[in-house]
């Protein structure tokens, strides 16, 4: 007995190791590519260019830009639409990783992709579950006060079978944006300074006509599971336990289950149960195995395991 005793300690040891997360974290590749073409647009100017895409991931709505709102006065807006800066805006992006709000700066040059259009691109960029929003801005160069911006994008799902939660890869469309800094009204308009700042709105007139200006795709490549994720999965009911052989698992309606088997204590497989997708719960009849202490290992469909102790009598 004591043999057995051990057998079944070591076999439900290596069957519970996982890794455990104080929260959900994916990784993406960001890719922009600008679209500037008189197609699209009334016309492109000579020298068409893109300062840096700057941005952060945060965790509040508006932390960093509100659209139908003046550009704050500290001035980060303002500069990276009016000359391209971003000296301003990242020291604006550090005051909200102080205070807790933001958790990293993002910063990447543009290159040449074809004719005016350029690209710009971050590889594996970690989120976080507590920062899943995201804000990145460029300067449309040149111009009076217009920027490109995706503004509070959410890149969690709420779908925690599907990708721990996070949005798979996707590609949303980018349009131009005034700071309501300056006045100006076309590419090559000269310094003219708003006063008062009028509220951040789409550019809607033209030369731009509301038309997008680029495209962003956002590669999911990775992601974990959070410790809320994994008590879900632990929250699967077992009964009866100790049964005479039939079972049933409830509270799995929310959990994508890929496979459900039963081991010995020897660490072999006695049954693999088939999974259909979408149950609210699985009848299991194991009244041809033998009495004794069996293992019960349960996988989703993103690898996520947990196993519990079975014993027939």
């Amino acid at each position: 007995m004591k043999n057995i005793t051990s057998t079944l300690f070591l076999v439900f040891t290596l069957f519970s190791l996982s890794t455990v997360f104080g929260q959900s974290t994916a990784s993406y590749d960001i890719s922009l590519t600008t679209i500037w073409n008189s197609t699209d647009h009334t016309s492109v100017p000579a020298n068409a260019h893109w300062s840096p895409l700057a941005g952060a991931t945060h965790k509040n709505l508006n932390d960093l830009l509100e659209f139908g709102e003046t550009a704050p006065m500290t001035n980060g807006i303002k500069e990276v639409a009016e000359t391209g800066g971003t000296t301003n805006f990242e020291a604006e992006v550090n005051a909200q990783i102080t205070a807790g709000n933001a958790d990293q700066y993002l910063h990447q040059g543009f290159s040449p992709f074809a004719g005016n259009n350029s690209n710009a691109s971050f590889t594996n960029v970690s989120v976080s579950e507590n920062f899943p929003l995201i804000t990145l801005v460029s300067m449309v160069a040149p111009s009076p006060d217009w920027f490109i911006a995706i503004n509070n994008l959410n890149l969690r799902s709420g779908n925690n079978p599907d990708s721990n939660g996070w949005e798979n890869t996707f590609t949303i469309n980018v349009f131009v944006y005034d700071a309501g800094t300056d006045d100006g009204t076309d590419y090559g308009s000269g310094n003219t300074p708003s006063s008062p700042r009028q509220p951040i709105a789409m550019v809607t007139g033209m030369p731009i006509n509301g038309n997008r200006m680029a495209t962003i795709t956002f590669t999911l490549k990775n992601s974990t599971l959070s410790t809320n994720q994994i008590n879900t999965l632990e929250n699967i009911k077992l009964f009866p336990n100790p049964t005479k052989g039939k079972i049933t698992l409830s509270n799995i309606e929310s959990i994508n289950l890929k496979s459900a088997k039963v081991y010995n204590v020897l660490g072999k497989l006695v049954k693999d149960i088939p999974i259909e997708k979408g149950l609210s719960k699985l009848n299991i009849d194991l009244s041809h195995l033998n009495k004794g202490v069996y293992l019960l290992s349960l996988k989703t469909v993103d690898n996520k395991n947990t196993t519990k102790k079975l014993v027939i009598n």
